[in-house]
């Protein structure tokens, strides 16, 4: 199956540069269309310099033996940046070299070299640092100007790179002692041995603030830091003095910023209270249960530096509201599921008090025949599809942590075992305990029909659902660390007024785990488990059974294909479900990752999944190109067993959002 969006478009031009050879992290910058990256992008080099009568038109090398340091030099040069803008004289082309020699120096200082040196060579004339020989080489260089390009060379000398030596973290008041956890291997990260970067120095000191504040030190600083460098020996000694300040609570927490939005819906979402103990934790958790308000567009949280008369560290929240409405569209094509438009509108404070309404329209053309024999044309109305539906919240209910969500949907749906048409309504009470956890439970009502190989079914369901949700993921579209799990339920019994017996429930529950401090490397896994009973399953609606397999299940396998086969070999949905993924999501620049991963799972005709029955596997790669919405996804995957439905050896998937 390959799935194409319109957003594929964009994706394709936007991977471009990497599926010519040129993985650029700053590629969209605004100078995207300079030469060198026009080159670069099919597989070339930049254009050779010419000479020009109105420039000093310059090649410059940087010659160093040690070629760990080459790209680090190239990025302190501005010779090397510049290169394409040439100087009007040779004047200007001696002094930009001349400046160089300094930058170069403090770029290898800064990396440990402490007996570095650079000169310069300018059409044939050296530049030492200090600036002599610089009125040789411009001459040198105007002579050149309009006969030839004038050759520049920066000669580095590296020498020997320094390591650290002794570590000493010492509190910056008298009779003070800091705590022992705070100089354990894991906060200082920094071992006498280990290359004398001036980064991994100044990370030593970030890491060691923030290990004081999450003991609730919210105004801990670095009072003072020596670096020692004692060239007899190649080593920098460090000192480090740290002023912890007070322990201290969170204090009164002001929000402002809200013009439209309601002040008290906005507290509603902070789940602090004044005294709690000080973490900055707390204060990520603030900023991500506020951003599930749809109007808020950002929040800024402002520390006060002083403590109050209580002990505490006074809070602002600085809200901005979004704009209120929002429209979208989208349209895709599946060579499964054919073509489909879709279109939504958003109020996002409706009222002033946070209420969201959004109401959208998706409509489609199948490729499936929903399991029939039907024949026709190049069009058939049969296979048209749609959804329409319209969800509303109306979040702190009296000011309260409760929320109330309605949703209403009618739909349409087209496969390749069965069509269904259905309206659905549910309005439940939401409970947040905090910006992890919350509950909810309300009323449901669905009545439709579904038709299959085995006839038509109509339905009535009345009943009740359920459904938990707990989340510790730091990022919604590209989690890097915690896991979330998310179950939903129903049961809609004959004495409540539906037309059969049916109980469902559906958890699923994903983790990721970051190997890497800079979270390049993630492990993600997904659990999928579904069960119900009531109803024998060709009593149930066609559309309530469960499937396996598509974008979001068993990748590689058709769109709801992976079930119990009927007498016609068509699937027939099952009554229990298994899916499981494993994901290994690497980036190889800061825009650009791949994604080997694995899926298993199908639909059991029993009303627990039974292991024993054969499961379907499929294997993949993806790409990412990371934004600063989310990741763009492609994935391309492979099924290991063919199944009824799987038409192709491979298929493609696009989107926005890691697949879980």
């Amino acid at each position: 199956m390959v799935r194409f969006r319109v957003a594929s478009v964009i994706l394709i031009v936007l991977a471009a540069p990497i599926w010519a050879g040129q993985a650029r992290a700053d590629w969209l910058r605004p100078d995207w269309l300079r030469a060198d990256w026009l080159f670069g992008l099919f597989g070339g080099s930049e254009p050779e310099p010419k000479p020009r009568p109105d420039a000093a038109s310059y090649k410059v090398e940087i010659e160093v033996a040690n070629k760990d340091v080459a790209s680090i030099l190239q990025d302190a040069s501005n010779l090397y940046r510049l290169r394409q803008d040439p100087p009007e004289t040779g004047e200007g082309l001696a002094r930009r070299a001349s400046a160089d020699l300094p930058r170069l120096v403090d770029a290898l200082w800064a990396e440990g070299y402490y007996d570095a040196s650079a000169r310069a060579v300018v059409a044939g004339q050296p530049i030492a640092m200090g600036g002599a020989g610089l009125e040789a080489a411009a001459s040198a260089a105007d002579r050149d100007i309009g006969r030839r390009v004038v050759p520049v060379r920066l000669v580095v000398e590296t020498g020997v790179q320094y390591r650290i030596g002794e570590i000493r973290v010492v509190a910056s008041r008298a009779g003070e002692s800091l705590d022992a956890d705070l100089l354990r291997p894991h906060v200082l990260r920094l071992r006498p041995g280990d290359p004398a970067r001036a980064n991994a120095i100044r990370d030593m000191q970030s890491r060691l603030v923030d290990a004081l504040r999450a003991q609730s030190f919210p105004l801990a600083k670095i009072a003072e830091a020596k670096a020692i460098v004692r060239h007899p020996e190649l080593q920098v000694d460090v000192l480090v003095s740290v002023d912890s300040g007070r322990r201290g609570g969170i204090g009164p927490v002001t929000v402002t910023g809200t013009r439209n939005l309601d002040p008290e819906v906005v507290r509603s979402f902070i789940y602090v209270e004044e005294g709690d103990p000080y973490s900055p934790q707390k204060i990520a958790a603030m900023r991500k249960s506020l951003l599930q308000l749809e109007a808020i567009g950002s929040v800024r949280i402002l520390e006060a530096d002083r403590f109050d008369a209580q002990g505490n560290l006074p809070i602002t929240i600085v809200i901005d509201e979004r704009k209120q409405h929002s429209v979208s569209a989208a349209a895709q094509y599946s060579t499964l599921d054919g073509p489909s438009l879709r279109a939504d509108w958003v109020d996002r404070n409706m009222f002033g008090g946070g209420e969201r309404l959004r109401l959208g329209a998706t409509l489609g053309y199948s490729s499936e025949n929903g399991g029939q024999n039907n024949k026709g044309g190049w069009f058939q109305p049969d296979r048209l599809i749609g959804r329409a539906n319209a969800n509303f919240i109306k979040p702190a209910l009296y000011g309260s942590r409760n929320d109330y969500i309605a949703d209403v949907t009618l739909a349409r749906e087209v496969t390749q075992s069965y069509n269904a048409e259905y309206g659905n309504t549910t309005h439940v009470i939401r409970h947040r305990f905090d910006e992890t956890f919350s509950i909810q439970g309300g009323l449901e009502l669905e009545r439709g029909a579904s038709s299959d190989y085995f006839g038509k079914t109509n339905y009535l369901l009345v009943g009740v659902n359920a459904g938990l949700r707990y989340d510790t993921t730091d990022n919604a579209l590209d989690p890097t660390k915690g896991f979330r799990v998310v179950f939903t339920g129903g049961a809609y019994p004959t004495f409540l007024g539906s037309s059969l017996d049916l109980y469902q429930g559906l958890v699923l529950a994903s983790t990721y785990y970051a190997v890497d401090e800079d979270s390049k490397y993630i492990i993600a896994g997904r659990v999928g488990l579904g069960a119900m009973g009531g109803a024998p399953i060709l009593d149930i609606p066609d559309n309530r059974r469960f499937f396996a397999g598509g974008g979001g299940s068993v990748r590689g396998y058709a769109w709801r294909t992976l079930a119990p086969l009927g007498a016609n070999n068509q699937p027939i949905g099952g009554e229990s479900l298994f899916e499981a993924s494993i994901e290994a999501r690497v980036k190889i620049t800061d825009s650009i990752g791949v994604v080997p991963f694995a899926d298993a799972g199908t639909a059991f005709a029993s009303s627990f999944p039974n292991f024993m029955q054969d499961m379907r596997y499929s294997v993949g790669l993806g790409l990412r190109y990371y934004t600063g919405f989310g990741p763009i996804r492609l994935d391309v995957a492979a099924p290991l067993t063919r199944a009824p439905g799987t038409n192709s050896p491979v298929a493609v998937y696009i989107g926005i959002g890691q697949a879980f």
